[in-house]
């Protein structure tokens, strides 16, 4: 069965989430009708009883089942309050710790080289990362809800335990989590969840205030009449709230294990090393996944790369499949593999001694535990040394084929970033990882090609600050930098730097945005890269940064003019001259018109403005329409079988923009 692609995943992702909202909402109801059953029973007088169904319509059993409703619903609404802030809430919730950028410690090193590698390889910014420390399992998770704002948080028994290509294939089913639209099903799941365990919750508290109660009043309370009723509302209570929360984790689970298939299946795609995920699930199975030190295990469980908590009934309620047949999945007889690698790199003795100490649950799939000599096989990866942006490649092979680029992450965009990330100066690299020089690379990027004079009269237009101002000594280590690199540098520059930058609060934010649009203003025109630039800041450090784009549009006739204005500047920066713009236009605008009419002609001019406009409304179009909007630009840029720097900007920006990674065209 072939890999589904980028937006089929995105277009599952979603209906998964409708359908877990509509599994939320019967639970919602079944919950409801339980609790005002009890009720009914609590409150029924022996001499007016009445039916149910006409209990249920008195003011007794509104007000009971309008209770219940109000307080899962406001309990979903405290979780999903708590986790607006995005992934980086989550990573606090579970006190993970963010890694310095610039960090000095050879594992962590190894972990953010690896993750940068794979950021500019798809084409995403730069996820910023967290450790939990104090967790000596084998475990990692993403959150967020745009593969713009995601984090990514790994235990250290993950940077400690695994080998560079065991982690790299951890990351990469992390990654595809990111292009899947996992992220946002996942924190919605929290946040369902914690409604339906509220009245759990209740439940117990009443039975606790009964059995405190009791103890005290029974001497004036003889009839215990009132004391009954609240420890049988409590039980009540109780019961239906933790069956509800069994019944909610497991539909949890069953969507969990698909995606997590999917994920594994995404990481060999991605990483061309089955070794290297196979080896990584291989030690969880010897050493443990489980989160020890956080209350949110249970919670995070379907999060994880690995089972996060221990829970009862683990073969409906695990959100993983078992190791061996995840290892299997990826590679038949690659367990048997493993099993063998093992049991040549381990003596005897130790081999038996650790096989003597694994649970009876995993007794049966490893052979024994091991230790740090042993690492899986290097990848079999093959090297594409000085692999660049694309420059001279056959229009309609690249058009073809655009689309299927999304969300992927292919051998030569892997060799050119890292390719790149070897290229960069250390100093230059450095200075991306501080608040400073990430303010200050924005600004150089708009004024390396201009001359001293030139660029000493753009810098005067900023305002006087110790962060935001121009720093003329940091823009004199970048500016030479970016020159001495080339154009192609701008974009992986700018990914690396992304994780600084999101960390600035929502003014300074807003006043670099500001700067940059009055170096761009300055001389009264605007260049693709600078309309690149600063959409793409606008995208990912504006208000909206971090909010997904619901499906507003499952047509193309709605999006007509925002497909005019797109396709008019990607016709122009692809043919050079009116004739063939227009040509080239009519051409990529043909499969988007009705009856073949095109009442869209060709803009003569397309602001700032408008193009932000119109890609905010593309980003809205279901899934699945919009594979046809990105072969439709690709069209545009390859009509003259060259695709340069600039072209690729603006198509990576057309792509940023309608959240599908782009990974970078070389040959």
């Amino acid at each position: 069965m072939a890999h589904p692609g980028f937006f089929q995943r995105q277009a599952t992702a979603r209906r998964n989430t409708s359908l877990l909202v509509f599994l939320f909402l019967t639970a919602v109801v079944l919950i409801t009708l339980a609790v005002s059953l009890v009720g009914y029973f609590v409150t029924r007088s022996e001499t007016t009883g009445q039916p149910f169904h006409y209990w249920l319509l008195s003011s007794q059993g509104l007000i009971t089942a309008s209770a219940v409703v109000t307080l899962i619903f406001m309990g979903s609404l405290i979780r999903w309050v708590d986790l607006s802030g995005g992934g980086s809430r989550v990573a606090k919730m579970v006190d993970a710790r963010p890694i310095d950028p610039d960090t000095r410690d050879s594992d962590e090193r190894k972990l953010r080289n690896i993750v940068e590698e794979m950021a500019i390889a798809s084409g995403v910014a730069v996820p910023e990362l967290y450790i939990m420390d104090n967790e000596t399992g084998i475990n990692a998770f993403v959150a967020g809800y745009t593969p713009g704002s995601a984090v990514m948080v790994v235990t250290h028994g993950s940077i400690t335990q695994l080998t560079r290509d065991e982690l790299q294939g951890v990351v990469g089913h992390e990654f595809s989590h990111i292009f899947n639209g996992d992220m946002r099903l996942n924190v919605r799941l929290i946040a369902l969840l914690s409604g339906i365990l509220m009245i759990g919750q209740i439940g117990g508290f009443l039975l606790r205030a009964s059995f405190y109660s009791g103890g005290r009043s029974s001497a004036r309370n003889r009839d215990g009449r009132a004391q009954a009723a609240m420890e049988v509302l409590g039980v009540a209570l109780f019961v239906i709230g933790y069956v509800g929360v069994f019944f909610g984790r497991l539909i949890q689970a069953a969507v969990s294990r698909q995606r997590e298939t999917l994920a594994d299946a995404s990481s060999v795609q991605f990483t061309r090393n089955p070794d290297g995920i196979g080896g990584a699930l291989f030690k969880i199975g010897l050493r443990g996944s489980y989160l020890d030190t956080t209350g949110h295990a249970s919670d995070m469980n379907h999060m994880c790369f690995g089972e996060s908590a221990r829970m009862k009934f683990t073969s409906l309620l695990a959100s993983h499949p078992p190791i061996e047949q995840r290892i299997n999945a990826i590679q038949p007889g690659l367990m048997a593999r493993l099993k063998s690698r093992l049991r040549d790199t381990e003596p005897g003795d130790d081999l038996r001694a650790a096989t003597s100490r694994q649970s009876s649950a995993e007794a049966s799939s490893f052979a024994g535990a091991t230790t740090n000599r042993y690492g899986s096989v290097s990848g079999r990866r093959t090297s594409h040394s000085g692999s660049a942006i694309a420059t001279s490649v056959a229009a309609p092979e690249i058009a073809q084929k655009l689309s299927e680029r999304v969300g992927t992450i292919r051998p030569e965009g892997e060799d050119f970033a890292v390719h790149l990330l070897q290229r960069l100066p250390s100093t230059f690299r450095g200075l991306l990882y501080t608040r400073a020089g990430a303010i200050q690379l924005c600004y150089a990027m708009l004024i390396s090609d201009l001359n001293e004079q030139q660029q000493a009269e753009r810098l005067k237009l900023l305002p006087d600050h110790s962060l935001l101002g121009a720093q003329p000594d940091l823009l004199a280590k970048l500016t030479p930098a970016l020159q001495s690199l080339g154009e192609a540098v701008r974009f992986p520059a700018l990914e690396l730097a992304m994780p600084t930058l999101r960390k600035l609060d929502p003014l300074e934010r807003a006043e670099l945005i500001g700067n940059v649009r009055k170096l761009v203003d300055a001389d009264n025109r605007v260049t693709l890269f600078e309309l690149a630039l600063t959409s793409f800041l606008s995208r990912h450090l504006g208000v909206d940064a971090e909010r997904a784009i619901p499906v507003r549009h499952r047509n193309y006739k709605t999006v007509m003019p925002a497909l005019q204005r797109v396709l008019s500047l990607l016709a122009r920066a692809g043919a050079g001259d009116d004739q063939k713009t227009d040509i080239l236009y009519h051409e990529a605008i043909a499969g988007f018109a009705s009856n073949g009419k095109n009442d869209y002609p060709v803009m003569a001019k397309v602001t700032m403005r408008q193009l932000q406009e119109a890609l905010k409304a593309l980003n809205g179009l279901s899934p699945l329409l919009k594979p046809a909007v990105i072969d439709a630009c690709g069209h545009c840029i390859t009509y003259d079988g060259v695709i340069d720097v600039r072209e690729y900007e603006l198509m990576r920006l057309v792509a940023d923009q309608m959240d599908c990674p782009m990974p970078p065209m070389t040959v």
